[in-house]
């Protein structure tokens, strides 16, 4: 059961509830009587019979959480979200009225909807983004770390009134099926409206969950502000929000607790997605014994009907979502996805790690995505789509870089700007489109299973010019757990000029996800091999896409062809195909790689497939420097790792 979370008050009262003028929550209607003191908060009273208050919940942890967060915040109404069409229309109907939202040509693109941030909030903000255990050693060096009851402290006061002029929404939403035994509960209160809407295609929410959540089972608290209260008279920003030094993400992991301030775009203020799903779950899967991942989930067919399952961990900008809805150049061979981005691990009955995805929907970076790159995005992004960020056509559609070659002659750029044949983008290198995974045309049937999926194989990728061979398989599970804590990237320009081509550590893609310190989750993943047969876990493999020839010219043609590398690594998985043993790991035998039909010369994919012993030694050196930031955290089995590759690399 959660605690109450704001100090110095305990409400007495049992009636405190209120909803938007003619609303009502499944037939629950409220009528005010007036406002209390308590404390020194004004609180807002409203009125409710027994029964009705139990038609929404009797989970009194829920009931205290919203009648806290509604003295401390003083918003003008409080709306339950049912999650239901209605409501939506309701809300986005609002938001055209009032600006902030525009109505795509429902011809070319039925029920969507384009969303224009503030400038200034446009990513996740990792510098703002905290992890609040009760000692610095917990949140570990990948962390920014403050102390909880200084952090509660300012933000409570920034907390305090945040919310006037607004209505409070209260979203009850579901990570994973509803009908499985490992989905997890979290109640998100926000005063966005956007973030209702996102969040109704992100997660399973409203009535059904809230109905769900019996009084004995516990729930993640998300408290979020867009940190733009409004006084009487005061005209409403498009995208209210607060100044960049006023932003906290922040998360409490021994309180499993989540509050966010100051912003309202994506992962920041959708607090089911990277808060919940990978930072909280991260630290509940640790003392449970299970695994929270940024990875897909796909399902791999093979042309004699035979079927498995991989996840893959990856970078940003390293083919991710390519991977997840990949179409397949091989005949026979189909790819299927069950998610795109996060993935819950654990072990079932039979020994084997099972995977499931909490999440109901795609976030996806549209600049990059067209019919050439991730085409199944297409379809799926085609109705029913939120996009952010993005550009508008004159005949109202939407356009990202990438999308089609040349641009539109004219626009109307993220920012509303009239946008033509600019040299400065008109979509946001980060804008977004947001959409149920059910509308995925490549969706396989067995994305809702109640228990997940048996993984077979686990994928770490990064963008790397030289050094990463194509493809290549860990010695065991300890040495593929090496490989994740190792992954790394090549700096793009369009991230750090300054820093271009120099490599970025990422382990497990999860670096700015893990919420607590990265020695002890890489200690987890080991662990994990404790908790069953070693045969039983899946094989690891590392892939790299980006290898460069001398002329600075991609060699692996990528996209669909990845295909070929599943094919390798399907069959590895089966044991119908050998490998030849490398310092490095386990590499194909080109004869076992299927470049068919590729205008792959023999020079190019032995260069794919090379081990070049000076450059993984100037990699050794790398790790080690990379090692010494976990100091006596890191485990001694990844030391052991990295001893015996830098011996058999002298051999």
């Amino acid at each position: 059961m959660n605690s109450l979370i704001l100090p110095n008050f305990s409400p007495k009262c049992k009636s405190y509830v209120s909803i938007a003028k003619d609303v009502s929550w499944r037939g629950l209607h409220t009528k005010r009587k007036g406002f209390q003191k308590h404390n020194g908060y004004v609180k807002i009273v409203f009125v409710t019979t027994k029964g009705e208050m139990n038609r929404m919940t009797t989970h009194q942890g829920i009931l205290d959480f919203v009648s806290e967060a509604t003295a401390l915040l003083q918003p003008t109404h409080v709306h339950w979200c049912d999650g239901s069409e209605k409501e939506a229309e309701t809300l986005i109907d609002l938001l055209i009225q009032e600006g902030k939202a525009i109505r795509l040509n429902p011809t070319l693109r039925p029920n969507s909807f384009l969303f224009r941030s503030d400038p200034s909030d446009v990513a996740r903000v990792e510098n703002r983004t905290f992890i609040a255990s009760k000692t610095k050693r917990d949140a570990g060096p990948t962390n920014n770390w403050m102390d909880p009851k200084e952090l509660k402290a300012t933000m409570t006061s920034l907390y305090r009134g945040s919310m006037k002029g607004r209505t409070l929404y209260v979203i009850p939403f579901a990570m994973g099926p509803l009908r499985s035994p490992f989905v997890k509960y979290g109640i998100q209160l926000t005063d966005s409206p956007y973030v209702v809407l996102n969040m109704r295609y992100m997660t399973r929410m409203g009535f059904e969950v809230i109905q769900a959540i019996q009084p004995h089972m516990s729930f993640v608290p998300c408290l979020h502000s867009s940190g733009y209260p409004l006084e009487v008279g005061q005209m409403d920003p498009s995208w209210p929000c607060a100044p960049i030094d006023q932003k906290y993400i922040t998360h409490f992991p021994e309180e499993r607790l989540i509050w966010s301030y100051g912003s309202g775009y994506g992962g920041n203020a959708l607090l089911g997605k990277k808060c919940f799903s990978l930072r909280i779950a991260s630290v509940l899967a640790r003392d449970e014994g299970w695994l929270a991942e940024h990875m897909l989930i796909i399902k791999i067919t093979n042309p004699e009907g035979k079927v498995k399952y991989f996840t893959g961990a990856f970078p940003s900008a390293c083919g991710k979502t390519n991977l997840a809805m990949l179409i397949s150049t091989l005949p026979g061979w189909k790819v299927e996805t069950l998610g795109d981005d996060i993935a819950w691990l654990r072990i079932g009955k039979d020994g084997r790690l099972y995977a499931m995805n909490p999440e109901f929907g795609f976030f996806g970076v549209a600049p990059g995505t067209s019919e050439k790159t991730t085409p199944i995005a297409m379809p799926t992004s085609s109705k029913d789509t939120i996009f952010t960020n993005v550009a508008l056509t004159d005949g109202g559609d939407v356009w990202w870089e990438g999308l089609t070659k040349p641009a539109p002659s004219h626009l109307v750029d993220w920012k509303g700007q009239d946008w033509k044949n600019s040299p400065t983008p008109a979509a946001h290198p980060n804008s977004r489109f947001t959409v149920k995974i059910s509308q995925c045309p490549a969706l396989a049937s067995e994305w809702e299973s109640p228990e997940g999926v048996p993984i077979s194989g686990i994928l770490f990728g990064g963008r790397r010019s030289d050094t990463i061979p194509l493809v290549m398989e860990s010695h065991s599970w300890q040495h593929g757990v090496f490989f994740g804590s190792i992954m790394a990237s090549e700096i793009t320009a369009a991230q750090i000029t300054n820093d271009y081509g120099k490599v970025r550590r990422d382990p497990f893609a999860m670096l700015p996800f893990i919420g607590y310190h990265a020695g002890d989750y890489f200690a987890h993943w080991l662990s994990m091999e404790r908790h069953t047969e070693a045969a039983l876990l899946p094989k690891i493999f590392m892939v790299n896409w980006f290898q460069k020839d001398e002329n600075n010219q991609y060699i692996w043609p990528g996209f669909g062809e990845n295909i070929r590398v599943i094919k390798w690594i399907f069959e590895r998985c089966d044991g119908q195909v050998s490998a030849r043993d490398e310092a490095i790991g386990y590499l194909p035998y080109q004869k076992d790689l299927d470049t068919s039909h590729l205008s792959l010369t023999n020079h190019q994919i032995t260069r794919l497939l090379d081990v070049n012993p000076i450059i993984w030694r100037k990699e050794v050196d790398s790790i080690e420097t990379y090692y010494q930031m976990f100091e006596e955290e890191l485990p001694n089995e990844l030391l052991q790792e990295l001893s015996d590759l830098k011996a058999r690399l002298l051999k």
